[in-house]
């Protein structure tokens, strides 16, 4: 709480008029993590880093840090945050506040990796003492979201993690999932008892048993045949979908809440996401058939429920 309070001051003081390029000192411990994407680009993973910045050369280090996140892991297992294209033109270091400034080839980033690039940056830089937030700039603007709005300043609890990463446990967990009624004109919910790896998040569980289909024969699959999953990720209570191609192919006679509701009604069954946002190909610049923006953050809805009998 400390430092969310802190950060508030800062983001404040931050919208005041930059002045150049300017850090401050403060010192470094050994022992730091460069945070990288997975290869699957769904969540963000630790690799252990030994820096060559001297004990409270809290400039070197940060330079240091940022060179290592421009730059591709050993680990063929692991990416680095953001493309080849992407370059930080500069950095500024206020009070506790970081702020770093993209090229503008940062903005072409897909919707999910950039998510989760900003939480590789946030957490590898959080390490450095008197470093407590970030702030992110694209060329001379704030990075804004889908809508527009600035981002803002985020801290190291900003974004949540995922639990369970301990490879080959298994797991049992009971899902509550959304099909489609036999009229397409409402959703059903199907309760279904299930033992998964512990190396899998549970949003990518939920959505490959949505991809799957109902078992009960009351129901329908709402999202259109084909349809795959490119990628599902859970940053700060948001479950960011990315679907395929195929999602577009729609079934009209499945209505079109139906459809939409069926995916987040599903994730919000899990107790680390409140809001979802679907993208297809990581491509959120579109409206789903008639009135569903995709770049809008959709909550849980149970008005189109079947009505019991």
């Amino acid at each position: 709480m400390k430092t969310a309070r802190r950060c508030l001051f800062l983001l404040l003081a931050s919208l005041l008029p930059i002045v150049g390029m300017g850090c401050g000192d403060s010192g470094g411990d050994g022992g730091y993590n460069i945070y990288y994407l997975n290869k699957e680009a769904s969540k963000i993973l630790p690799s252990p880093y030994e820096p060559a910045a001297k004990e409270g050369d809290s400039k070197g280090l940060i330079e240091e840090l940022l060179t290592q996140l421009l730059t591709n892991s050993k680990d063929v297992e692991l990416k680095k945050p953001v493309p080849d294209d992407v370059k930080v033109l500069k950095y500024t270091l206020e009070e506790a506040l970081l702020t770093i400034y993209f090229s503008e080839e940062y903005g072409s980033m897909d919707k999910i990796e950039e998510v989760l690039a900003r939480a590789a940056f946030v957490r590898t830089m959080t390490q450095v003492e008197g470093v407590e937030c970030l702030s992110f700039f694209v060329g001379d603007l704030p990075l804004t979201d889908g809508k527009g709005n600035p981002v803002g300043v985020m801290a190291n609890d900003s974004f949540i993690e995922n639990p369970g990463e301990q490879i080959n446990s298994i797991q049992e967990a009971a899902l509550t999932l959304y099909f489609s009624n036999k009229k397409g004109d409402a959703l059903v919910s199907e309760t279904r008892q299930v033992h998964y790896s512990s190396n899998i998040s549970l949003e990518k569980l939920v959505m490959e048993h949505l991809l799957e289909g109902p078992k009960g024969s009351d129901a329908l699959s709402a999202i259109p045949e084909g349809t795959k999953l490119m990628n599902v990720s859970v940053l700060d209570g948001v479950c960011y979908v990315s679907l395929d191609a195929n999602f577009l192919n729609q079934n009209y006679n499945i209505d079109e809440p139906v459809v939409l509701y069926s995916i987040v009604n599903s994730l919000s069954e899990l107790s680390t996401i409140s809001k979802v946002q679907i993208s297809v190909n990581g491509d959120t610049n579109s409206v789903y058939r008639d009135k569903f923006r995709l770049d809008e953050l959709y909550e849980r809805n149970l008005d189109y429920m079947e009505a019991k009998q």
